[in-house]
């Protein structure tokens, strides 16, 4: 399906994304873009929805052997030139990233590449271990743990973020914590692709800047913190995991992350902070004070309780009503779009 989309579609489709995101009070997004059939220009088409919405993006695209050396080639041309337009751009609102698929797509000519052509100063997103076929084609070909080879060609690092670090073990997670690189946990995607349960828990305890995210099953990081809180105390079985770390990836980690990448202080309400708040409607049953936040967002609140969202001090939605876009317009726009897509790929 990626080889079809053309460029209106990946601005539909980032359109239809960022406007769920301001609906559930999402301000900031990491994207890990990929559109074989439109690479070139396709982070610039996603980076102009973001500046029209006010959201704050970080972007790359996922680079990958999977369509032939030219395309894997394209991705990296791509990113670098984003990451150096990004740098360039001086609203703190956007950023840039070299893309990675897995490993196991990508060659050792392939790193040697990106590698080259990545500015200094930017990281890597990249997924890692997410299924165990990926370790096992690791170990395969290479004779060496997926954390190990990234190691082996200097990925790792305080600017990079690694997806899911489902089958690593404790070695690689001593690698990731020591040098600083950053991990995300995307609870439903694991499930949904039944890849499995991550280590996670272990990852926050060892010290491990571990962020919550949502690898696309939904915009409402309120339900990927739901989600997270139960399947890690169904995986463990104990119903004290996840207290009070899943709170900590969201509320805390999260902003470390992005503060890798943006300037403003993001997470806090202070002078000097991105003005970055959202307004929740919750008439809370019993008594709501800062040492029982946490329950009633974990029990009470979705995403969709959010009525104003205010991004960097720009208004984007009040009372429910989006002010940034004809959501009228954009949708219709969507729906056409998805339309010209199928025929597309049904013929």
């Amino acid at each position: 399906m990626l080889d079809h989309y053309t460029m209106p579609q990946i601005r539909c489709s980032a359109m239809d994304t960022m406007l769920s995101c301001i609906k559930n009070g999402v301000t900031t997004i990491f994207d890990h873009h990929a559109s074989f059939g439109q690479i070139g220009g396709s982070l610039f088409t996603i980076a102009e929805a973001a500046k029209e919405l006010g959201l704050r993006a970080c972007l790359c695209y996922e680079v990958s052997d999977r369509d032939g050396k030219d395309k894997a080639r394209g991705a990296v041309l791509e990113n670098e030139e984003f990451i150096r337009y990004a740098r360039k751009d001086g609203s703190d609102m956007v950023a840039g990233m070299m893309g990675m698929h897995a490993q196991f797509t990508i060659s050792d000519d392939t790193m040697e590449l990106a590698a080259a052509h990545k500015p200094e100063g930017v990281g890597y997103h990249i997924h890692v271990a997410e299924g165990i076929e990926d370790l096992h084609d690791c170990l395969k070909k290479y004779g060496k743990r997926i954390v190990d080879r990234l190691m082996d060609w200097n990925i790792l690092g305080e600017k990079t973020l690694l997806g899911h670090c489902i089958y690593i073990n404790s070695h690689e997670m001593d690698l990731i914590r020591d040098t600083d690189t950053m991990v995300v946990h995307n609870p439903e995607s694991n499930m949904g692709n039944a890849c499995g349960c991550p280590p996670t828990m272990e990852l926050v305890r060892r010290g491990v800047v571990t962020g919550l995210g949502t690898d696309g099953y939904t915009h409402d990081m309120t339900e990927s913190y739901k989600v997270a809180n139960v399947l890690h105390k169904h995986h463990l079985c104990d119903a004290n995991a996840a207290w009070g770390e899943v709170p900590k990836m969201l509320f805390e980690n999260n902003a470390v992350i992005a503060n890798r990448y943006f300037k403003a202080p993001l997470g806090v309400l202070r002078e000097g902070a991105a003005a970055d708040v959202i307004v929740v409607d919750y008439d809370p049953p019993t008594r709501l004070d800062e040492t029982n936040l946490n329950g009633h967002i974990l029990f009470g609140m979705t995403g969709r309780d959010v009525v104003t969202t205010i991004g960097n001090g720009r208004v984007l939605m009040k009372d429910r009503e989006i002010l940034v876009a004809d959501t009228e317009k954009v949708m219709a726009e969507c729906r056409a779009e998805a339309k010209k897509l199928w025929t597309s790929i049904n013929g």
